[in-house]
């Protein structure tokens, strides 16, 4: 029988808290921090260390049966797949900031401007339900920097604390986004030992 498959981050603000999410199951295993693949000693388990942003596609092939990634995450990829479970940790907000002293106070004053952000598809569908036009510049990081280099007027971005826009001079406008960690499954569960282990991670009768 072939083991059932859980990713998770192998690097990130998630990858501790997960490795505690599933210590917490009663799951041992011994992770080395080289190893992509990792089997529990106690259960028919493999523990797949993977970029956060390929674990929803991996989840929604069907080839991990399980996966813990960030809301925000499974909302910009836009994959199909089934959430099983919110987490609790991980929790952040995706947020419209713009410099301490930009004249921008509200967010509709930012049609006709420009954006940067590591989120362009819930950015770029915020603002088609608020009807604000902009110019959006995708970026793989550091955001909160493209105001400061005079790349844009604003940015989208994650923060936890917001400690990290306070030291870039930045202000908040809106909260796009309230997103935590969630344990997602494909959208059609055919694996039967994976079927058997839903019962372990107790999915919440809301969801």
């Amino acid at each position: 029988m072939n083991n059932v498959r859980i990713a998770i981050q192998a690097k990130g603000k998630l990858a501790e808290p997960s490795l505690g999410f599933l210590l917490s199951l009663g799951l041992r295993f011994k992770p080395n921090g080289r190893n992509c693949i990792v089997t529990c000693e106690n259960c028919p388990l493999d523990i797949l260390f993977l970029r956060d942003d390929d674990i929803p596609d991996y989840v929604s092939r069907g080839i991990a049966d399980f996966g813990i990634i960030g809301e925000n995450v499974l909302l910009e990829k836009n994959a199909r797949v089934k959430i099983l479970k919110k987490l609790g940790f991980g929790t952040c907000s995706l947020v419209l900031a713009v410099p301490e002293n930009s004249q921008i106070s509200n967010v509709l004053e930012l049609d006709g401007k420009s954006i940067a952000t590591t989120y362009p598809n819930l950015l770029r569908e915020y603002l088609r339900v608020e009807r604000i036009e902009t110019e959006i510049i995708p970026l793989k990081g550091s955001a909160e920097i493209a105001p400061n280099l005079n790349l844009s007027d604003a940015i989208c971005d994650l923060t936890q604390t917001g400690r990290t826009l306070k030291e870039n001079n930045l202000r908040l406008l809106t909260t796009i986004l309230e997103s935590q960690a969630i344990l997602i499954q494909p959208p059609f569960l055919t694996n039967r030992a994976a079927k058997k282990m839903e019962k372990l991670f107790a999915p919440a009768p809301n969801l």
